[in-house]
């Protein structure tokens, strides 16, 4: 199951304020790919950098990527930063 954070709808929500850190968080995405199932991935809104807004995301996303950190090598992957596919 795909996970991601749609940065748009939760600005639409009120969650977040719209500025140009997060029109420039909305190009790439932190990706933690299973190493179980090639289908299965986190993935988290991110800069150029890889670096995610911890501040920005809900309290399940936050608490999702919190999560996939500590499992990192023995249930996913070292993340990549790809652009966020539909940018």
């Amino acid at each position: 199951m795909l996970f991601s954070f749609d940065p748009v709808r939760a600005v639409n929500a009120g969650e977040i304020p719209l500025d140009d850190e997060t029109v420039e968080n909305e190009r790439y995405e932190l990706r933690f790919q299973s190493f179980f199932d090639p289908g299965r991935a986190l993935a988290f809104p991110c800069d150029a950098a890889g670096h995610v807004d911890l501040d920005g995301l809900g309290e399940r996303t936050l608490q999702k990527y919190l999560y996939a950190r500590a499992v990192v090598g023995a249930e996913f992957s070292l993340p990549s930063v790809r652009p966020r596919p539909g940018r």
